[in-house]
C-alpha cells in the first residue's frame, strides 16, 4: 500500500472510512487483553514452582557454618546468595548486599536515605534548595515515579542507539551541582531494548560531576534476560568507575523478580566498599536482616549462575515467539506505510513503538476502547510528558501467543486509524 504521507485527502478519507469499519468489527469481538506492564505469563511462573519445595525440612534450616536461617542476622545476605547474585550481575561477591524481593524498593530506599542523611557524609538532599536527576528517555516509568515522589526535578536526556546522549550528560553534570543522580537501564533498556555501548559505559564512568555526591543508579534489571543464545554484552560499570578514578559513583541494582516469582524473588545492590559500608551502617537501624530462607532456597534451586542462566533459556523459549509474532505482524501490517517505527530487541521485556507525532495517546485510547490495555502514552517520559506524543511501550509477555497476535493486529489497526485521523486533520 502507498505510504499514508503520500496519499491525497480524498484517499485518506476513503481509507479512514474502511479503517473505522474494521475497528468496529474488532470492538464487537469483546477482547479483554492486558499488555500494560511487563508481567511474566503463567507459563513462565510455572517454571519456578520447584522453588517452593526445595527447602522443606528442619535440616535445611541450619547451614554448615551454624547459621540458622530462621533467626536474626547476616545483614548483608548469605554468602552463597551473594555469590549467586554476583554471578548474575557480573560483579564481585564482596560488592553485594542482598535485600528483599524488590530492587525498585532498594532504589527507593537509597534515594530516601540520601534525602535524610546525604551520601557518605554529604549534606542531606532534603536540606538543599534543589535536587535534580537525569532521566534518559524513553525510560522506565517507575524510576521516574520515585524521583517525582521525592520532589526531585527531572531532566529529560534523549536516548540514542548507543545509550543516553552523553554529550548532554557530560555538559550538565559538569555545570550543575544540583544534579545528584542519573537513572540507567543499561542492558535492554526499558522500553527500547537498547544495550549501552562500551564507549557509553566508559563515558559514564569517566563523568566529572560538579556534585561530589552524584550517583549513577545502574538498574541492571535485564542483565540475563536474553531472547537469543547469541546476545550482546555489557561492560561492568563498577570496574570502569574504578579505572576512571570514581570508584564510588555507581550503584548497581538487580533482582530475580522476572526470573522466579515477581513477588517473592531476591534483590541485590552492588557497589564500592565505601558505599557499602555507609549503606550497612544505615541498614543496621532499619532491619536485622532480610529473608534468609528465601535467599537459601534460591541457592538450592539454581545451585550456581550456570543453573540461573539455564533457567533463563526456558523463559526465552516461552517469550521469544511472542516478541517475534509482534515484530512480524508490525512489519506485515505497517511496513512501508511510514506511520510508525519500532525496534526489535534481543532481550528484555518490551518492544518500543514510535507513532507519527501527535498520535501515541490516540492510538492507546483506541486500543483500550477495543479491549486491549496498554501502558499510558507518555509514561516513558518524566512527568508523563512526551513532547512529541509518539512513544508507546508494548509488553508482549503476559498474554498467550494467540492473544498477543490478536492484540498486535488490533494495535496495528489503531496505529493506522490514529495516523489517518491526524493526516486528515
Amino acid at each position: 500500500m502507498k505510504a499514508y504521507t503520500d496519499m491525497t485527502q480524498d484517499e485518506l478519507r476513503a481509507l479512514h472510512s474502511d479503517l473505522k469499519a474494521q475497528y468496529k468489527d474488532w470492538q464487537d469481538k469483546g477482547l479483554d487483553l492486558n499488555m500494560a506492564r511487563g508481567k511474566p505469563g503463567k507459563d513462565q511462573l510455572d517454571l519456578s514452582m520447584g522453588l517452593l519445595d526445595v527447602v522443606t525440612s528442619q535440616d535445611d534450616m541450619v547451614l554448615e557454618d551454624g547459621t540458622d536461617l530462621r533467626n536474626y542476622g547476616v545483614l548483608d545476605g548469605l554468602p552463597a546468595a551473594k555469590d549467586l547474585m554476583a554471578g548474575m550481575m557480573n560483579v564481585k561477591s564482596d560488592q553485594v548486599i542482598i535485600y528483599g524481593n524488590s530492587s525498585l524498593n532498594v532504589m527507593y530506599d537509597q534515594i530516601a536515605r540520601s534525602m535524610t542523611h546525604g551520601v557518605n557524609g554529604s549534606k542531606p538532599w532534603a536540606k538543599l534548595d534543589t535536587v535534580k536527576w537525569l532521566c534518559p528517555s524513553p525510560g522506565y516509568d517507575r524510576h521516574f515515579g520515585i524521583t517525582e515522589w521525592f520532589g526531585i526535578e527531572m531532566i529529560t536526556i534523549p536516548m540514542t542507539p548507543e545509550g543516553p546522549d552523553m554529550d548532554m550528560v557530560e555538559k550538565l553534570v559538569a555545570e550543575d551541582e544540583a544534579i545528584k543522580g542519573m537513572w540507567c537501564v543499561p542492558m535492554y533498556s526499558n522500553p527500547q531494548g537498547v544495550v549501552y555501548s562500551d564507549e557509553t559505559v566508559r563515558r559514564i564512568a569517566a563523568l566529572n560531576p560538579k556534585a561530589g555526591d552524584f550517583r549513577v543508579y545502574w538498574d541492571n534489571a535485564y542483565c540475563i534476560h536474553h531472547l537469543y543464545d547469541e546476545h550482546p554484552t555489557l561492560l561492568n560499570i563498577l570496574d570502569e568507575c574504578e579505572k576512571a578514578g570514581h570508584p564510588d559513583m555507581a550503584m548497581m541494582f538487580a533482582s530475580t523478580s522476572k526470573v522466579v516469582f515477581p513477588g517473592a524473588g531476591i534483590s541485590a545492590l552492588a557497589t564500592s566498599k565505601t558505599n557499602k559500608d555507609f549503606i550497612l551502617r544505615q541498614l543496621t537501624n532499619q532491619t536485622i536482616g532480610y529473608d534468609k530462607i528465601n535467599q537459601y532456597r534460591h541457592v538450592k534451586f539454581f545451585k550456581n549462575v550456570d543453573g540461573l542462566k539455564a533457567h533463563m533459556k526456558k523463559h526465552a523459549d516461552i517469550i521469544r515467539p511472542k516478541f517475534e509474532a509482534v515484530e512480524h505482524i508490525l512489519e506485515e501490517e505497517l511496513g512501508g506505510l511510514e506511520i510508525g517505527t519500532w525496534l526489535n530487541p534481543r532481550g528484555g521485556y518490551f518492544i518500543h513503538f514510535d507513532t507519527l507525532p501527535g498520535c501515541a495517546k490516540r492510538t492507546v485510547e483506541l486500543a483500550k476502547d477495543a479491549g486491549v490495555v496498554m501502558t499510558g502514552a507518555g509514561a516513558t517520559f518524566p512527568y508523563h510528558n512526551d513532547p512529541q506524543d509518539t512513544s508507546i511501550r508494548i509488553a508482549p509477555t503476559l498474554p498467550s501467543a494467540d492473544e498477543m497476535a490478536q492484540a498486535a493486529r488490533l494495535f496495528a489497526l489503531c496505529v493506522k486509524l490514529a495516523a489517518c485521523e491526524k493526516l486528515i486533520a
